[in-house]
């Protein structure tokens, strides 16, 4: 490692750390409060949060498969399903103590290394799919902002979030074209560093990927993703013991979102957390709870990543283990 890449890292972990405390400080948050909290969460209650967790891993891993199946070519091996989640399952494992996009991306595409073209599905699979996830909260962080600015309600947020995913939908296929009509126009200099960036979206022409049909399909997909994150952050909080309207977390949710991509600290730690309790205060909630919620909410969720990603590890493991026992079974009784 570079000594700039070094003195970068050290910025970003005390950066972590003076906005996790600039965070205790403005919530006036009692550790010992939190910590008794923590530790009054019911198995019952943590089940929830593991149940939802997974379903948000299935829901991506869905995604990065639909895009790894649009381009892969006839040569590529395909990723089986229990793997390709687990991937997901520990890059989003990583994501607790590394930048999000760089943590999945390094999953997956270590993960497909056998599988060919590593680089393109792997990474760039994952950024494409995460792509999707941002226009989605994009939409949704819309009509969070118009919600606040006539000083709405949950009626209020219903009614514009059901209308920003409807947009969503509807947008797609013109986004297509257009995404279509830029990349048959785009002419490549004969050298340059740009040369690869546009062969690349040229690329994308002869690929499936363009395909409004598949575009709605992972906007769909990522809707339900960004749902199940509203469902899980719901339930760290009852988990804990704090109440906080249904509406304001899904309102607040996508400005977090929105957020998480700026990933200037490991994990998005302090920075998401801030943006999570700052949110909730704009939509009715107190700083205090917010800051409360959002140190039970890292502590929680990141526990469900762990166990989540250890089980699909040692399940895939396993049943790779097992294979060969079966077929060398098989092969023995055939005799």
């Amino acid at each position: 490692m570079t000594m700039r890449r070094s003195l970068l890292m050290v910025i970003s972990i005390a950066l972590a750390v003076a906005l996790i405390v600039l965070l205790i400080r403005i919530g006036k948050v009692d550790l010992h409060l939190t910590f008794q909290q923590l530790k009054s969460v019911s198995l019952i209650a943590f089940a929830k949060i593991l149940l939802l967790n997974a379903l948000m891993i299935y829901l991506s891993t869905e995604k990065w498969r639909s895009i790894d199946a649009a381009w892969r070519r006839p040569s590529d091996s395909v990723p089986p399903r229990s793997t390709s989640y687990a991937l997901t399952s520990v890059g989003l494992a990583m994501g607790i103590f590394l930048p999000l996009q760089l943590a999945m991306a390094t999953a997956r595409t270590l993960g497909t290394y056998v599988h060919g073209r590593a680089l393109k599905r792997g990474t760039a699979g994952t950024l494409l799919e995460q792509g999707f996830d941002v226009y989605m909260v994009g939409f949704l962080a819309v009509a969070s902002g118009i919600t606040w600015y006539f000083h709405g309600g949950a009626r209020i947020w219903a009614i514009c979030a059901s209308a920003s995913m409807v947009l969503a939908l509807l947008a797609v296929e013109p986004s297509v074209r257009i995404i279509r009509w830029l990349a048959a126009r785009l002419n490549a200099p004969p050298s340059g560093p740009f040369n690869r960036i546009l062969h690349s979206v040229r690329e994308l022409q002869h690929s499936g990927i363009l395909n409004a049909g598949l575009a709605r399909r992972l906007v769909a997909l990522s809707a339900l993703r960004t749902g199940t994150v509203v469902l899980m952050s719901f339930q760290t909080a009852r988990a804990v013991g704090l109440h906080i309207p249904f509406w304001q977390m899904a309102a607040a949710v996508p400005f977090v979102s929105v957020v998480t991509i700026v990933a200037v600290t490991p994990g998005g730690i302090g920075l998401n957390d801030l943006a999570g309790a700052g949110a909730l205060d704009v939509f009715g909630t107190s700083f205090a709870i917010g800051a409360q919620w959002v140190l039970a909410n890292r502590v929680l969720v990141s526990a469900s990543y762990l166990f989540v990603a250890a089980f699909a590890t040692v399940a895939v493991c396993v049943v790779r283990i097992a294979q060969p026992k079966q077929v060398n079974g098989m092969v023995e009784s055939e005799r």
